[in-house]
């Protein structure tokens, strides 16, 4: 039998990753897309066991449709507002997307497909002013962003929905995760870009905020696949994956220029524009019952990731041949 999976915010990151990963071992993939689906459609036009779906998390009728349409053994739900410092000005979306579209999500899935198994990409930003580091499961929730508080009530929703109502429901718990795909406006893709355009020659500094916050990141590839094992294990549950390793800001910096043989302190500018309201300390994750239960483990550590969106910001700008030659 082939299995079919469902897929919010597939157009994504983290959607594109666990799509490749699911088409590798024959799923048929069911793309939840919104209005603005990127390459995605170009991707399923080319790929037959890939199918794009319209549907908004704000919206039941539609993610019911959804539901019906792609019949899914397994639901992963990466929809969201996925921005902490954007989160403080869109806090009425951020809720109705990321705390309430997971509700009726949950609702949608226990009437129309009551065996699948979900995933909720939770996050570590629940975790918030954490009362020790590293985190794991049984780390008090406490956020201290918009962002972080939405996702903390889906969190617990979908604990609920597990516990109340049987349903094959898990929580995972996700680190910062990067890779080329990632934006801009995330802090890791705009310092890898700068340190390759001002390497190119197209731009003379990088304004960043606190370079002392300490994140652990890891390759979205890598915790994508965590996911996956998730719903096809013997129970449901909630799993913290993360590299286990905290660095800075500074650190991050750092090791973007150093790839490119520059210093970062003759670049950085520290900027008050880009301080957040209120900061998370030290968000570092212990992956260990992912490792134990699931037999997890990361492949790609912190400084290959930065070297390689590195580059892949050097091939993409340097091709485009903006302020010179193409490389």
């Amino acid at each position: 039998m082939t299995k079919r999976a469902l897929i919010t915010g597939v157009a994504g990151q983290d959607g594109t990753y666990l799509s490749r990963l699911l088409l590798e071992n024959g799923y048929d993939v069911y793309g939840i897309v919104g209005p603005v689906p990127g390459d995605f459609m170009d991707w399923a036009q080319r790929e037959p066991r890939l199918h794009a779906l319209h549907a908004d998390m704000t919206d039941s009728a539609s993610l019911r449709a959804a539901v019906v349409e792609s019949r899914p053994h397994e639901v992963y739900n990466f929809a969201a507002v996925s921005s902490v410092g954007q989160s403080w000005t869109h806090g009425e979306l951020v809720v109705d997307v990321n705390a309430a579209g997971v509700v009726r999500m949950l609702e949608a899935l226990r009437d129309l497909a009551p065996d699948a198994h979900f995933c909720q990409a939770s996050s570590a930003e629940i975790f918030g002013k954490a009362v020790s580091a590293p985190q794991d499961e049984n780390t008090p929730v406490r956020p201290v962003s918009p962002y972080g508080s939405s996702k903390a009530y889906a969190h617990f929703m979908v604990q609920n929905y597990r516990d109340a109502r049987g349903m094959f429901a898990c929580n995972a718990i996700l680190y910062n995760h990067e890779s080329v795909m990632r934006p801009p406006t995330f802090v890791t893709r705009k310092i890898t870009r700068a340190a390759a355009a001002i390497k190119l020659g197209l731009q003379s500094e990088l304004r960043l905020g606190n370079l002392d916050a300490k994140r652990d990141w890891g390759f979205a590839g890598d915790y994508v696949r965590a996911l996956w094992l998730m719903l096809n294990a013997q129970a449901p549950d909630d799993y913290v994956v993360a590299s286990g390793n905290a660095n800075t800001v500074r650190d991050l910096a750092r090791a973007a220029f150093s790839h490119v043989s520059l210093n970062y302190e003759q670049y950085v500018v520290v900027d008050p524009e880009f301080f957040r309201p209120l900061d998370p300390d030290v968000l570092m994750g212990d992956a260990g019952k992912a490792r134990r239960e699931l037999g997890w483990e990361p492949t790609i550590t912190f400084e290959e990731l930065i070297a390689m969106m590195v580059e892949a910001d050097l091939a993409e700008l340097g091709a485009s041949g903006v302020g010179g030659e193409p490389r």
